[in-house]
Parts: C-alpha cells; structure tokens; sequence
C-alpha cells in the first residue's frame, strides 16, 4: 500500500540517465547577494530623510473668480477666444490674397484666348466687340490701380525722404 518509487531503476543492460531537477526544487541553494538590506544600511542613507517642504506659487483668486464668472455669463474662456483669434488670423496670412493688377492681367489674358479660339472656329465677328469691350474695361482699371500705387509710391517717398529746407542741403 505504500506509493510507488519516484525513481526506476533502468535495466541492467542500459547505463542509468541523470534527471535534471527544476530550479524551483532545489531549496537549499541561497542566491549569491541577499535581498534584503540591514535596517542600519537603510538608515544611514537618504530613505528616512523627508524633503523640506517648499510652497508653490499662488493663484489669485480674484482673477480666477472674474475668469469663472465671464466663463458662466459668456459660456466661453477668454483664453480660449484667444487661442482662435490668433489661428484665425494666422489662417487670414497664410491665404494671400492674389493682386488685383495680376487678375485682371489673366482675365485679359483668358479673354483673348477666348476670342482666337472663336476666330478659329468662324464665331469672331460674333464676340469681337464684347471681348474687346471687356478688354477695354480690365484696361482702364488696371490704369486706375497704377495711379493709386504710383500716389502711395510717393506718399511713402516723401515721409522717408522729406525735402524741406533747400538751404541746408545747398550748404
């Protein structure tokens, strides 16, 4: 009634084969290092010291108050309509605004294409007078732009250069 032996002893014709023991039966081996420190070792280092305490800078309180007030009136925080003011005006720069001189130098442009291409297909008497008319007209504010940048040319001309005595200059 007794249990059976762990071990069986191979025949005698055969040479009996080693078995490996896991590592988790052999209890009496101690790890190289112990794991624990001695209560003394822990002491004489910084583990018991506690650190001074140091105060953080202060919110102010009325400033918060008026900022949750404006949050409960206005149901935004002005910081928040600032972070969108500055994307919106970033967005604003980013998309330049093409030259009015330059559009309506390609509206010239497309509109003479337009009218050799009716030319070539026989329609050019048909669209001649109102291409040309458009033309006339994109002319006539390209020379209205020119006149209001040549003034501003000379407007920043003469702030930054002013000609005031003549004498001075002649001395």
């Amino acid at each position: 009634g007794d249990a059976l032996p762990l071990q069986t002893f191979p025949p005698s014709s055969q040479q009996p084969v080693p078995v490996p023991h896991p590592a988790a039966c052999q209890l009496g081996r101690l790890p190289a290092r112990p794991l624990l420190r001695p209560a003394k070792v822990c002491q004489a280092g910084d583990a018991y010291t506690r650190e001074k305490f140091q105060p953080q800078p202060t919110r102010d309180l009325e400033k918060e108050k008026r900022r949750l007030q404006k949050i409960l009136a206005l149901g935004k925080d002005e910081a928040e309509d600032k972070v969108e003011q500055v994307f919106l005006q970033k967005k604003r720069e980013e998309i330049a605004e093409p030259d009015r001189f330059e559009e309506l130098m390609n509206e010239i442009q497309e509109r003479r294409e337009f009218l050799a291409e009716m030319e070539a297909l026989g329609q050019g008497r048909k669209y001649q007078g109102i291409v040309l008319t458009e033309i006339s007209q994109k002319l006539h504010e390209m020379e209205i732009i020119d006149k209001k940048r040549s003034e501003e040319m000379r407007n920043i001309i003469t702030k930054a250069f002013p000609v005031g005595n003549k004498s001075k200059l002649q001395d």
